[in-house]
């Protein structure tokens, strides 16, 4: 697995981008990562940002409707609940229909949840949500994150880059706050610009204390324990 130190160097994420993610998943926020291609490296992105749930929250696959429910009925201890794709079929922990649309109400319950599909867009990515699975606009705007990642050829080798990063605050539509082609401060409504340059802060630290390994990342950040300011 890539840390976010990885995916920074990778210029996968610009460093401001990563403060952005850290402040608002560190306090709540879920969040999913979309691409269409396969390989894109959708998971990997989904991974290194988990290094950034609370450390009060446990990860939890969300591997079923029956799962899904449970969590939905307690919500102590709170969870992010992982779905590893928004998808048909048998795979593990992949959910589509009723188990996705119970899985998208787990946010007003408490928990968190964390997710991939392939759509390289906003648009594609509502498509797929509310009207192929009929998730509620409700639900739909508590996933408060949307990271779009491209993938395209650079010399010999692979560039994948966040292209586009769409927020919703959980009460209102999502609006697009992120793009590449003008990168630059994220214009959040989700958090406080100080509590990005925080994150910033202790993004820097991080980088220049060497850490680099998930294990390494996650003992940084959450070395004196959960982030404050949470909702």
């Amino acid at each position: 697995m890539l840390s976010i130190v990885d995916l920074i160097e990778a210029e996968t994420f610009a460093p401001d981008l990563a403060a952005y993610a850290l402040a608002a998943i560190s306090r709540g926020a879920s969040f999913l990562v979309g691409a269409l291609p396969g390989g894109a490296g959708k998971t990997t992105v989904m991974g290194a940002l988990l290094n950034f749930v609370p450390a009060d929250i446990e990860l939890a696959p969300a591997d079923g409707l029956a799962t899904i429910r449970s969590g939905a009925a307690a919500p102590h201890p709170r969870r992010c609940y992982i779905c590893h794709e928004i998808g048909r079929g048998s795979y593990y922990a992949y959910l589509w229909g009723e188990a996705l649309r119970a899985y998208f109400d787990l946010p007003a319950a408490g928990h968190m949840i964390a997710t991939n599909l392939h759509a390289d867009t906003f648009e594609q990515a509502r498509e797929q949500i509310r009207a192929d699975n009929g998730v509620a606009e409700s639900a739909f705007g508590r996933m408060n994150l949307m990271f779009f990642l491209s993938v395209t050829r650079r010399g010999f080798g692979t560039r994948r880059r966040i292209e586009a990063v769409w927020e919703s605050d959980g009460t209102g539509p999502h609006r697009q706050v992120y793009s590449a082609g003008s990168p630059g401060a994220v214009e959040s409504s989700l958090v406080a610009p100080d509590d990005v340059a925080a994150a910033r802060k202790r993004l820097d630290r991080l980088l220049a204390d060497g850490a680099r390994t998930i294990e390494q990342v996650r003992s940084a950040l959450y070395a004196d324990g959960p982030a404050e300011g949470r909702p």
